[in-house]
């Protein structure tokens, strides 16, 4: 599995993101490979689809994807039951990289 972190220059979250990224792989047992990319410009963001950092990918593809989320280089905030926070919840992204593991 492939777990990309994408992240804006001096983002905020990029440690709490990659500590989450590491207890989640540790605690499903899934074998990864984890990188981080950093978006510094519009025509990058554009090309990646980046809809604000951080921004995990599991093999390409963003679990936490939302529909019609507009292309920024700029912060995201998802929705986790504490409410909106710069990282998604632990529980989410254990079920996300067990249904990519599961196929």
């Amino acid at each position: 599995m492939e777990i990309e972190l994408l992240i804006v220059p001096d983002c905020p979250h990029v440690s709490a993101a990659a500590a989450l990224i590491r207890t989640a792989v540790a605690d499903t047992g899934v074998k990864a490979t984890v990188s981080e990319t950093v978006i510094a410009t519009d025509d990058e963001a554009r090309q990646r689809g980046f809809t604000g950092s951080p921004t995990i990918l599991v093999n390409g593809s963003d679990p936490f994807a939302q529909s019609g989320a507009p292309v920024a280089l700029s912060c995201r905030l998802y929705s986790t039951p504490g409410g909106l926070r710069g990282v998604p919840d632990l529980r989410d992204l254990r079920q996300a990289l067990k249904r990519v593991a599961a196929g």
